[in-house]
């Protein structure tokens, strides 16, 4: 009990769910967003070096942005947001999702989501690139079944097919990298991959009875995670246990990529099949087979 109080205390805290104007009301399940900031806080020059975070840092950026839905009844659903959709941006006309963040951190992103899923988002949680590294490492690494080569000297990896165990580092590059065939969607798929595996690993029996991993993996989600101001460490358990059964994964509906001045190629979402996969979201519905995987 201790421990638990410990923990919870010593979360980072912001106020992500912010009320504005027009917020969506309540809405059934439970909606939880995900972010992965390229957040270097707390980390030595050394460190950002053996992770492959160089590179423009700007005023703080998210490569990884998951909606995660879980229902009253049925499998959780897992949605990757694309950093790149094309989205109104309140306030600042339209840009990039990862736009947002990058504008008015986690309150505008969370507004930004609400306002195109009419979706009401109940928690937020962010982990920056040290963290990251540092709960794998904790777990003694993922079980990951790579698909491809990826090899991206920019993410710090060099990756053959087949499955195996990822470090810390390993499993960063693997999430952070667009050296793929599909850039972006390859990632999202790889982020979702990944997650799935963390968690099973995080909330089996080989970590939770085993103090040598369950300690400072508790630690590390600890010094890493940044929730909002009314979340606690037993919501994200209570997370972590519904993403370790069955699980829909997928992404939002995607009619294509444009250029776009200002933005750059920016993906477009399917409205209309994107209006029919939030609403049912919204109702606590699950998704059918035609709305899932992006197409």
């Amino acid at each position: 009990m201790g421990g638990a109080v410990w923990a919870d205390t010593s979360l980072s805290r912001v106020d992500a769910l912010a009320n504005y104007d027009g917020r969506p009301g309540d809405t059934p399940g439970t909606n939880w967003l995900l972010v992965g900031s390229d957040s270097r806080t707390g980390l030595t020059p050394e460190q950002e070096a053996a992770l492959a975070t160089g590179g423009d840092i700007g005023a703080g950026r998210t490569d990884t942005i998951l909606l995660i839905h879980i229902p009253s009844s049925g499998p959780t659903t897992m949605v990757s947001l694309p950093r790149d959709w094309y989205v109104p941006i309140p306030g600042n006309g339209e840009d990039k999702l990862n736009a947002s963040f990058s504008l008015g951190g986690a309150p505008l992103l969370v507004q930004t989501v609400e306002g195109v899923t009419g979706l009401h988002i109940d928690h937020y949680a962010e982990v920056g690139f040290g963290g990251f590294a540092d709960m794998v490492d904790a777990i003694g690494g993922v079980d990951i079944c790579v698909p491809y080569d990826i090899v991206d000297p920019l993410a710090g990896i060099d990756l053959r097919p087949g499955c195996q165990e990822l470090s810390g580092p390993q499993a960063l590059g693997f999430v952070r990298s667009r050296a793929t065939a599909l850039a972006d969607i390859d990632r999202m798929n790889n982020q979702r991959l990944f997650l799935s595996s963390l968690l099973s690993k995080a909330t089996g029996p080989s970590t939770f009875l085993n103090p040598f991993r369950a300690v400072p993996l508790v630690r590390g989600v600890v010094r890493s995670l940044q929730v909002d101001d009314g979340d606690h460490i037993w919501n994200l358990a209570s997370l972590g246990w519904a993403l370790r059964g069955e699980m829909v994964t997928t992404t939002i509906p995607v009619s294509g990529f444009e250029d776009v001045d200002g933005s750059g190629n920016v993906l477009l979402s399917d409205r209309e099949k994107a209006s029919r996969f939030f609403d049912l979201l919204a109702n606590d519905q699950q998704l059918p087979p035609d709305l899932i995987g992006g197409g």
